[in-house]
């Protein structure tokens, strides 16, 4: 039994390479696709100009021009690359503990594991997601910072940063390195922590259904629904999780030092309620969901098809 055990280790650290790299790939899908979408919904976030989510765009596209909605694609490129990644990875080698654990608990399910192992139960799911979103955040904290900042400052020769290493450079240089590039952490862990655990249990609990439905073998499901499953998982994401994303992102623009507005995540909270109510909480939301579908959709499937190619 422990030479099994071994083996499905061994198989592990193998497929968790392929499983890093299909990430990353479906990482710079997850870009291309949702930027446009994410600047709308950072500037409804953090400021109170725009009356819509269409107004908003409209401005966007009057007075900068539509290159700026990629404005600051760069650092989400490699970064969400690598995040994506990160996600996916630590996910199956979540899933894969617990798929030993469950083993070692049944010793007679252990030599089916390398070929076909059994599912995990749905809080086991959803402990994985939860995991990948915890391993994800050193890497997410930053980046999204970073990206927000660069989202959000004056266009033309009012902006504040020529870019995201001097952006980096000067938050480090007026808070310090961790307080400066680091703010808002805290809350990037509850968010992540809930949504991936949200977004991955969704997509297999219904690619368990559809497989255990029609009585096919997950490789047989057709990338269509793969699409359609990742896009619905994404709308769960954004349902369990946004009121921590609104709540990163005013901590994520707020100025620093004595300018400063928001003392801490539960000052960023009481001061949300109290001017806005629990509506202040799902500020857009509604470009957030528009976003959600197809890029959690085209992430999904590229992840999917990639791990099918190279497997």
């Amino acid at each position: 039994m422990a030479d099994a055990a071994e083996a499905i280790e061994d198989q592990g650290l193998k497929q968790t390479a392929k499983d890093l790299f299909a990430g990353a790939v479906g990482g710079v899908a997850q870009v291309l696709l949702g930027q446009p979408f994410d600047i709308v919904k950072v500037r409804l976030q953090t400021t109170t100009t725009y009356p819509s989510a269409l107004s908003c765009a409209t401005s966007i596209l009057k007075n900068e021009g539509a290159a700026s909605f990629y404005k600051g694609t760069l650092t989400p490129l490699i970064g969400i690359g690598a995040c994506v990644s990160v996600q996916f990875g630590g996910f199956h080698y979540a899933r894969r503990y617990f798929e030993r654990q469950n083993a070692l608990s049944s010793p007679s399910s252990l030599p089916s594991l390398s070929s076909d192992p059994p599912p995990l139960s749905y809080s086991q799911y959803y402990l994985a997601g939860a995991f990948a979103g915890l391993a994800n955040t050193p890497l997410s904290s930053p980046i999204e910072h970073i990206r927000i900042r660069l989202q959000t400052q004056p266009h033309g020769q009012g902006r504040l940063y020529s870019g995201p290493l001097d952006c980096v450079r000067k938050l480090s240089s007026q808070a310090g390195f961790f307080r400066g590039v680091y703010r808002g952490t805290s809350v990037t862990l509850l968010r992540e922590a809930q949504a991936y655990g949200t977004w991955f249990l969704t997509f297999e609990y219904l690619m368990q259904n559809d497989a255990k439905r029609n009585g096919v073998a997950r490789k047989e499901i057709p990338t269509w629904k793969i699409a359609a499953y990742g896009g619905l998982a994404g709308e769960m994401l954004w349902l369990s999780s946004y009121p921590f994303d609104v709540v990163k992102s005013k901590m994520q623009t707020d100025r620093l030092g004595k300018e400063q507005v928001y003392k801490s995540m539960r000052d960023v909270f009481a001061q949300t309620y109290r001017r806005e109510g629990l509506r202040g909480f799902w500020k857009g939301i509604a470009p957030t969901l528009l976003r959600a579908m197809p890029v959690s959709a085209g992430t999904f499937a590229t992840v999917e098809v990639t791990m099918r190619l190279i497997s």
